[in-house]
């Protein structure tokens, strides 16, 4: 077989279909308030500080995953599963100790800080090495490995579910033990595979190479400041809705269809992350492709907007349509903005320094995670009020379950707000010009 995919391709899936895995948090979250004795509102920084550290480490080790991505490989694989397996016994301490500070804390440091910093490295190692086996087709790549970060969710979901009711009495403590062995092995497999082509050359620690400053400063400043924002934008609106999706399908009656419908809004997401890198590969500027995200984003979303269609419809086919148009296609540029992210960068600051530049970057991820999620449940709870929906179980039974349509529609007004801040910023602050010592 080709080494560009025993040595890039594979080895690059592996890694990122596990940490893709921190996504699923959702599915678990509120099992693990109730096992714990917690609010499903305490248990969700978990996943918040996930997120924050995986921006936080790969800003910070981004040097080492450029030196040594066998190290960095390897820190990942042993961090990840060590957060995981350290997760399931705070959450088996947390039942045998109902309302523990102790065990709300070690699941914080466990699924957040050193998973996190799994979740960085493990991201980052491989992106560099793909670009180099595929230098032709850099986003075609990138979108495959980042894709299957985004695909994680939709493999890992039903597998999840399926233990959860299989494992019986302690089953979501015993679940991570088990995920934490299975997902070590994936990855450390990817970790011994995973290697640069032989004639890439890294410069030794006696050469000298520029600093990240000395590079970034080959541009306009304001050209790194425009990736960074519109890059942060992007994700802290995607997040937004993407948060609120399970109670706006709700909204539009489809109570029963949640389940199928946050699978297919998976699928889009790693079709985005696949299909807008790929097609990036035939632009002339890689931004272009931002701008499409952007423009499309802001049209779907003020259609809905303008027509308030989460707030009028249930029982409204054309209106559905359009809602649930919305969700796909932010799950599809939520994708595509992480797997341009990497090539985005090369085309405008080279490769010498591509792994500590886009580990730089991705701290945009960070503290979108920290404010998209956060920033939509504040607008939920502050604006409109929550008014009781009914809609009918699969065994005949009918539930009543509280929903905010009026909350959910001035997301759309932040979000809408957002995109177009972003278009703005791809607009006039970022392009691909020559660099100064060209």
């Amino acid at each position: 077989m080709n080494s560009k995919w025993v040595r890039g391709a594979i080895p690059a899936l592996l890694l990122h279909c596990s940490i893709g895995t921190v996504y699923c948090w959702s599915i678990f979250s509120q099992e693990i308030a109730d096992y714990i004795g917690f609010s499903k509102g305490a248990t969700e920084w978990a996943f918040s500080f996930a997120i924050f550290f995986l921006g936080m480490s790969a800003a910070f080790l981004g040097n080492i995953v450029e030196r040594d991505i066998h190290k960095s490989s390897l820190i990942a694989a042993i961090c990840f599963a060590v957060g995981m397996a350290g997760t399931g016994f705070f959450i088996y301490y947390g039942g045998m100790h109902k309302g523990s500070m102790l065990a709300l804390i070690g699941i914080y440091i466990c699924y957040g800080l050193i998973m996190g910093i799994g979740l960085g490295t493990g991201y980052l190692s491989p992106v560099k090495t793909l670009m180099l086996w595929f230098n032709d087709r850099k986003g075609l790549a990138t979108g495959l490995a980042v894709a299957g970060f985004g695909a994680a969710k939709a493999i890992a979901s039903p597998i999840m579910q399926a233990m959860l009711s299989g494992l019986g009495e302690g089953g979501i403590y015993k679940m991570f033990f088990i995920l934490a062995a299975i997902y070590f092995v994936m990855m450390f497999v990817g970790h011994l595979l995973l290697a640069k082509p032989s004639d890439w050359h890294e410069p030794t620690a006696s050469e000298k190479k520029p600093s990240i400053m000395e590079v970034l400063k080959t541009k306009p400043i304001l050209n790194y400041i425009g990736i960074w924002l519109m890059f942060y934008i992007n994700i802290t609106c995607g997040l937004a809705l993407i948060s609120q999706e399970k109670m706006i399908v709700k909204c539009l009656g489809l109570a029963s269809f949640v389940g199928i419908i946050s699978t297919v809004s998976a699928i889009f997401n790693a079709g985005g992350r696949l299909g807008f890198s790929a097609w990036a590969d035939k632009m002339k500027d890689r931004n272009s492709i931002y701008k499409l995200i952007f423009i499309i984003s802001i049209a779907f979303t003020g259609i809905v907007v303008i027509t308030g269609g989460i707030a009028n419809g249930e029982g409204n086919i054309a209106l559905t349509v359009l809602v649930l148009a919305l969700v796909f296609l932010v799950n599809a540029g939520y994708g595509g903005g992480f797997s341009n992210v990497p090539t985005l960068l090369s085309d405008h600051y080279g490769m010498g320094s591509i792994s500590a530049i886009h580990g730089i970057t991705l701290s945009a991820w960070g503290f979108a995670g920290l404010t998209g999620n956060q920033l939509a449940a504040w607008i939920v709870k502050t604006f409109g009020k929550e008014v009781p929906l009914e809609h009918k179980l699969s065994d005949g039974t009918i539930e009543t379950i509280m929903v905010n349509p009026t909350g959910y529609q001035y997301v759309l007004y932040v979000t809408l707000s957002l995109y177009i801040v972003a278009l703005l910023i791809s607009m006039l602050f970022v392009r691909k010009t020559a660099t100064k010592s060209e």
